[in-house]
């Protein structure tokens, strides 16, 4: 029992003791944290204060540098400004001085004609002063003599100048005459006789072969097996070889026969030679004919390569550009209205080299014009424009000089010409383009002619008919008696050939007939 107390006893001083120990350190301690905790916070607090001061400080210092740099800067580019305008002033006054200076040379000038001008002008007032003298002198002795003539030939001077000068009139006016019938008829003969024997001379030497234009070409087969290898398993050798050359190839019912058909005769030529060694080869697949295709391209172009050299040669034209003589043979395979543009460039050459010659100027320069004057043909199906003016074009660039292209661009009259030449060249291109048998017109043309022949007649008030005949060379209109009277007829007929004149282009003359007749029918009964 006195043991337990004691334990008892024991243990409540020692919470006693723990207690105190406890509140003790809780009021020491955390105080002495507390007051370490709120120094560290004030440390803290004026070392943030500093910083900020040195950065404040900083960016002062700063702001004043840059403020500094600006106001230089301003500084320096106003001095610049100002050291160019002072350069600009002293340039102005320097003009302004020579300015002055010209002007005194001018007025010293001014004063000098003016001086000169003075004594000139006293000079003229003297001999006007002894002009009017003498010529009143003339005056009286002209009158003195008139009196004498009249008192001898018993005549008025009216009279006698009348006179006179009606046979003087009439004498003149018959030599006149006479003389213009005689140098009329003179040079009238003598150009027809020159002009026709230089055209006999220039057609005589020059005659060439032409082509039929044509929009296909036949390629002939050894049998009609062939065909099929032609068009290959499903089409694939055919479709190939027109996707390869542009141009369309037609297996039909011929025998032993294919057409290539294109409007480019240059493309249609390459097809054909292309499928004529397929044909000999024998070997038809996507690949041979690639091959055969760029192989006939380089043949085509060394052949018209060859074409446009024999014909330089033959003409003896030098120095051509190679991209001229590559040009003049793709003129071997173009054709206009039938006729051989290289072929046609030849013979315009010759021909206007040959008047060249017989009016005494340079036939080389003729020659050459002649030659190149449509070399624009070569390009004008792939290049907007027209050929003269894309064929002068080409040659400035190929260093020919002006009196060729101009001769070029004008001989269809699109530019004035420069020279004689131009002339020359349309002259001798419409001898070549019109001798009988060059030229053919084609069945549609022909036939939109005699279309539009008809269409312009009848929109004519009164026509009810219209026929053309003699192949388009001739056009008659039957118009209603009670509408057009012959007066009116015969007026019809002038308007529709000016209405031809003006909307149509044809060689030669159209006649128009206007026909009207008046019929009364009746029946015996």
């Amino acid at each position: 029992m006195g043991g337990s107390l004691i334990m008892i006893i024991i243990g409540v001083v020692a919470i006693a003791a723990g207690f105190s120990v406890g509140f003790y350190y809780r009021n020491v301690v955390d105080k002495k944290y507390k007051q370490e905790k709120e120094q560290d916070a004030k440390n803290r607090a004026d070392q943030i204060i500093k910083d900020a001061q040195k950065e404040a400080e900083l960016q002062k210092k700063t702001k004043i540098l840059e403020a500094k740099d600006e106001w230089f800067k301003a500084k320096s580019d106003f001095e610049k400004e100002a050291a160019k305008t002072r350069d600009g002033i002293r340039s102005e006054q320097q003009k302004l001085k020579e300015m002055d200076l010209d002007l005194k040379r001018r007025e010293d000038s001014i004063s000098k004609k003016e001086a000169d001008f003075t004594a000139r002008e006293g000079f003229l007032n003297s001999k006007e002063k002894t002009v009017r003298v003498k010529d009143a002198e003339l005056t009286r002795l002209i009158a003195q003599e008139n009196e004498k003539l009249e008192k001898m030939s018993h005549m008025t001077q009216e009279e006698a100048k009348k006179m006179l000068l009606e046979n003087l009139e009439n004498q003149v006016r018959y030599e006149c005459a006479q003389m213009i019938k005689e140098i009329r008829d003179q040079a009238k003969a003598e150009a027809e006789k020159e002009a026709k024997e230089i055209i006999v001379q220039s057609i005589q030497r020059c005659a060439a072969d032409t082509t039929v234009e044509s929009t296909v070409s036949v390629v002939h087969l050894p049998n009609d097996e062939m065909k099929g290898r032609i068009i290959g398993r499903e089409g694939r050798n055919i479709r190939s070889f027109e996707e390869a050359t542009g141009i369309d190839v037609i297996v039909d019912d011929t025998p032993e026969a294919v057409i290539l058909s294109g409007f480019d005769p240059i493309r249609r030529e390459i097809a054909r030679m292309a499928l004529e060694k397929l044909i000999t080869d024998g070997r038809i697949h996507p690949g041979r004919i690639e091959e055969l295709i760029k192989k006939s391209e380089k043949e085509l172009e060394k052949k018209m390569k060859e074409a446009a050299e024999e014909v330089i040669f033959e003409l003896d034209v030098h120095a051509l550009k190679p991209k001229m003589v590559e040009m003049l043979g793709r003129l071997k395979y173009r054709t206009s209205y039938g006729q051989n543009v290289l072929q046609h460039s030849k013979e315009v050459a010759i021909i206007a080299g040959l008047m060249a010659s017989e009016l005494g100027l340079d036939p080389k320069i003729a020659i050459r014009a002649g030659l190149l004057h449509d070399i624009g043909k070569a390009i004008d199906r792939e290049t907007e424009g027209t050929h003269s003016e894309l064929g002068a074009d080409m040659a400035s660039k190929n260093g020919e000089n002006e009196i060729i292209t101009n001769a070029i661009a004008a001989h269809h009259e699109d530019v004035p010409p420069i020279s004689v030449y131009p002339i020359l060249v349309q002259a001798a291109d419409t001898i070549s383009s019109t001798r009988p048998g060059v030229r053919r017109e084609t069945l549609t043309n022909y036939i939109n002619r005699l279309t539009k022949l008809e269409e312009i007649a009848d929109t004519f008030r009164g026509v009810s008919k219209t026929f053309v005949i003699q192949a388009g060379r001739e056009i008659r209109c039957m118009v209603e008696p009670e509408e057009i009277n012959d007066a009116q007829a015969e007026e019809l007929a002038g308007q529709i050939a000016v209405k031809i004149q003006e909307e149509m282009e044809y060689p030669g003359q159209i006649k128009v007939t206007i026909i009207r007749e008046s019929r009364f029918t009746n029946f015996a009964k």
